[in-house]
């Protein structure tokens, strides 16, 4: 073996293993999505026919509805989850309370993603504890029939599912601030808004950026949420790929998740615009080296 440094070593075989486990497979079904069969007998001649199949039969449809999904309840996450991170980061000061925090944060994820959601069908159902309540209070004079096989019900379950995969990204990104940038900002007059707007929003934009991608995108894939809270009146994407590949329909399914794929890289282009100001997402993370 040349006598080069470790490092080389372990990222060529950290690169080796990357491209064998995730970038083979990615490239395979792009390439079975241009392949034509039956059941499981594949031709090996190229076609489009999956996609054209995809998209006559409503796949455009589901699509913008998925990226629609997506896109708004990862927004709404980070209206919910900056504030949070900012107050377990920097206004929590009890160590007991943030580790109780991370672990009502943390514990969910040991539970099957099922478990996660099936439990608010008990409470959003038409004779679940809300419904029950409205009903007693006299609020409604019969059951609301779309707190449940919704998109609210679907936009919820995502909610609960994805806060804390926004919160710590941002919570990572505000702990790393120094606390004398803040104090040095009160000394020189600045509001706390003043101070949010040109100090912590800019340090604090790596873990912004983190918790984007690792919302939005793993979000794209879920298919639990929208089969569970949606039922057959709110088709995903991925709900849409987990049934084909149910009933062995193997090529319409690669079809999918190709466009899924596409999807994400979309996804990271428009980021990549998106941050050209501030000097790209190099230059965002470079931040982190403060």
């Amino acid at each position: 073996m040349p006598r080069l440094p470790a490092g080389v070593w372990s990222l060529s075989g950290f690169s080796l293993l990357w491209f064998g486990g995730i970038v083979l497979p990615l490239l395979a079904i792009i390439l079975v999505s241009f392949l034509q069969g039956r059941g499981l007998n594949i031709n090996f001649d190229p076609t489009i026919k999956q996609y054209e199949r995809f998209f006559s039969y409503g796949g455009g449809e589901m699509l913008a509805r998925s990226v629609r999904i997506a896109g708004t309840v990862t927004l709404i996450e980070l209206l919910l989850a900056f504030p949070f991170a900012l107050w377990l980061a920097k206004g929590c000061k009890n160590n007991t309370v943030k580790l109780l925090t991370f672990t009502a944060l943390t514990v969910p994820f040991f539970l099957s993603p099922a478990a996660r959601v099936i439990v608010w069908r008990s409470v959003f159902g038409i004779n679940g504890v809300v419904n029950q309540v409205l009903l007693g209070a006299g609020i409604v004079d019969e059951p609301v029939l779309w707190l449940i096989f919704s998109e609210f019900s679907v936009h919820f379950g995502f909610i609960g599912a994805f806060f804390p995969t926004m919160v710590w990204p941002i919570f990572l990104s505000v702990s790393l601030i120094d606390n004398d940038f803040l104090e040095a900002s009160g000394d020189l007059g600045a509001s706390r808004l003043r101070t949010l707007l040109h100090i912590i929003l800019p340090l604090a934009l790596p873990g912004i950026v983190a918790g984007f991608v690792f919302t939005f995108i793993p979000m794209l894939g879920d298919a639990v949420v929208s089969s569970y809270m949606g039922g057959n009146n709110v088709l995903m994407l991925a709900a849409q790929v987990q049934s084909l590949i149910g009933v062995s329909n193997f090529l319409v399914a690669a079809a999918l998740a190709a466009v899924v794929l596409a999807i994400m890289l979309a996804f990271q282009v428009l980021l990549w615009f998106a941050l050209k100001p501030v000097g790209g997402l190099a230059g965002v993370f470079a931040s982190l080296r403060r």
